[in-house]
């Protein structure tokens, strides 16, 4: 079994995903750690442990940083920035309130104790929400980055964006945590773009398949990722209903690397000074580049195999 923990921001797309990770047989999730991200990290917190009760999973919960690294908030305001899509993502999941408390530790000493014990180095860390926890523990205790054996990370994109016409939402919110985790020496460090999650979208005949399964994971999925498609903003143009589940495809890559295709290594940066481009992740794809590749970054992903991976997952 793969032993791996989620940094998260729950989240729709998010929540998926740990209910993914705690349901397939090949997994083994060891704790969830949260971030300020798609809602406050009050929420992110009480969503993540909203989704590990309704699983009936006593993985434990770890609360991290309530804003960006160096920023005091978001470039743009949270309620600025969704003004015009309150729906999309909802501050609380729909499902019964959580009756697991988080733990006192906080995420960021949680990820320095986990990884600094030798014990634990061979858990992949999945990092589907702004990379400000991992980038904090990094800057505490730089020698982590020779400690996780792989970071799994869902963000950026070549060249477009869905915050701003360059920069994708996790890199955008902290962009300064980003460059620094990038920068940070990681052994293998695996990049999942809008690219790769846009090109593998879940339908609405999917979420029926999922209905169909019937156990809690796959009910519960199926009215999240409905919830994704009918609010997504694209919806009302769409000759077929269908939305990207972005953090799953990270964790269906542990059991399932083939979900990744137009995979290769490449040196990674984030723009965090520029008035149009911050957040954006410049991929340098010259073959004659001299930068570090720091990431392997995918640029397509396999909707069949990510859909199988999620229905097997739901069926355990």
């Amino acid at each position: 079994m793969t032993r791996l923990i989620i940094d998260c921001d729950t989240g729709t797309d998010d929540a998926v995903a740990i209910m993914a990770a705690v349901t397939h047989p090949d997994l083994d999730l060891l704790a969830v750690t949260t971030v300020n991200g798609n809602v406050p990290l009050s929420n992110t917190t009480e969503n993540s442990l909203r989704v590990l009760d309704h699983l009936g999973s006593t993985v434990p919960v770890y609360a991290g940083s309530p804003r960006p690294m160096v920023r005091a908030d978001f470039p743009v305001p949270r309620d600025v920035l969704n003004g015009d899509k309150p729906q999309f993502q909802i501050p609380y999941l729909d499902l019964p309130p959580s009756v697991t408390p988080v733990r006192e530790q906080g995420a960021v000493a949680f990820l320095i104790d986990y990884y600094m014990d030798d014990a634990n180095t061979d858990t992949v860390l999945v990092a589907t929400g702004p990379l400000t926890n991992v980038a904090l523990a990094l800057a505490a205790e730089p020698r982590l980055a020779q400690r996780i054996p792989q970071l799994v990370l869902m963000g950026g994109a070549r060249g477009w964006g869905n915050v701003t016409a360059v920069a994708e939402f996790n890199i955008w919110v902290d962009p300064e945590a980003a460059e620094s985790v990038l920068s940070a020496g990681i052994r293998d460090v695996v990049m999942v773009p809008l690219d790769a999650t846009h090109s593998a979208q879940v339908s609405l005949e999917d979420c029926d398949a999922f209905d169909a399964i019937g156990t809690p994971a796959a009910t519960a999925s199926a009215s999240i990722i409905r919830h994704r498609i009918v609010n997504y903003p694209d919806a009302a143009d769409a000759v077929r209903l269908t939305a990207p589940v972005h953090d799953a495809i990270c964790v269906a890559f542990l059991t399932n690397p083939e979900v990744l295709e137009e995979f290769d290594s490449y040196p990674v940066r984030v723009e965090t000074a520029g008035t149009h481009t911050v957040g954006e992740t410049v991929i340098d794809m010259r073959p004659w580049s001299e930068e570090p590749r720091n990431a392997r970054v995918a640029l397509r992903a396999n909707a069949q195999v990510f859909v199988k991976f999620l229905s097997d997952a739901f069926s355990s």
